[in-house]
């Protein structure tokens, strides 16, 4: 799935280059949209006491973005595990990769704040993807 992006005078530094914190949030975004393609809406979740929290990230920055510039990042997923996804993520500039970054993600049991396994209905929707 792609996901566009715009970049803002707020995403940047003072010389207007993309502050390297800002591609978290283009990534954060696009997979947010990703699973709300899947039929599944973070509040939805929330009020299940679901919800998904990054585990780890790694972000390997390869050319620098800049205001103005419209990007689109690309979300995939890699793996899936019992409580994990772990996805695959690509912000591309005229479909050239800019940024690439792998995140997993924990299924977590809000109240407990526990990993759980992740529930049927969105393993399916997810393995529909992958």
């Amino acid at each position: 799935m792609h996901f566009p992006i715009r970049v803002y005078y707020e995403d940047t530094d003072a010389g207007g280059v993309v502050y390297h914190a800002s591609y978290v949030c283009f990534f954060e975004r696009a997979r947010t949209e990703f699973l709300r393609n899947k039929g599944f809406s973070q509040q939805s979740l929330l009020s299940e006491n679901i919800a998904f929290v990054v585990k780890k990230l790694e972000i390997d920055y390869k050319t620098p973005a800049r205001l103005d510039d419209f990007l689109s990042v690309e979300t995939e997923i890699k793996e899936i595990k019992k409580a994990t996804i772990i996805f695959e993520q690509k912000l591309l500039r005229d479909q050239v990769c800019i940024s690439y970054a792998i995140v997993s993600v924990a299924s977590v049991d809000l109240l407990k704040m526990k990993p759980i396994a992740i529930p049927k209905n969105i393993r399916d929707a997810m393995d529909s993807s992958h």
